[in-house]
């Protein structure tokens, strides 16, 4: 069976082409307030995000998509970023302190921040312990 890809009832074309207005009903209160101050202009990395990816959308408008290609990414270091039911479809490169991994967002992710879906830190292999690290490794000979 298929997996219909719905948010609070909302199909994935509905959730595409909703307005911001539209959406705040849908989202928790903790985003609703997030989104709010951001559209107050308290928070302008938020609102500077919004811009661009309102003008990413109307580019990317005109231009046919490839079935199956990956679209380009928005680039951001917006980590606190609310994610919208309209940037459904749409590939955010999320920058993780080193560098920018791309990230589909579908619509189970809506509501949630884009630092969530991303690791900044990651798994540290030690290797054995060095010469001099211990009383046995004194008499290993250099070559």
């Amino acid at each position: 069976m298929v997996k219909i890809e719905k948010y609070r009832g909302a199909t994935k074309k509905d959730l595409e082409n909703m307005s911001n207005d539209d959406a705040l009903p849908m989202l928790t209160s903790r985003s609703r307030r997030a989104l709010k101050r951001a559209m107050e202009g308290k928070n302008i990395d938020m609102k500077k995000l919004m811009k661009k990816v309102t003008a990413f959308k109307t580019k990317m408008a005109g231009i046919p998509q490839k079935e199956g290609a990956m679209p380009k990414a928005i680039k951001t270091r917006v980590r606190a970023a609310v994610v919208l039911p309209n940037w459904v479809g749409l590939t955010f490169g999320i920058y993780n302190g080193k560098e920018y991994k791309n990230i589909l967002m579908t619509p189970d992710k809506i509501g949630y921040r884009l630092g969530d879906f991303l690791h900044t830190t990651t798994r540290v292999l030690h290797s054995g312990p060095g010469i001099g690290a211990t009383r046995g490794s004194k008499f290993i000979p250099l070559k």
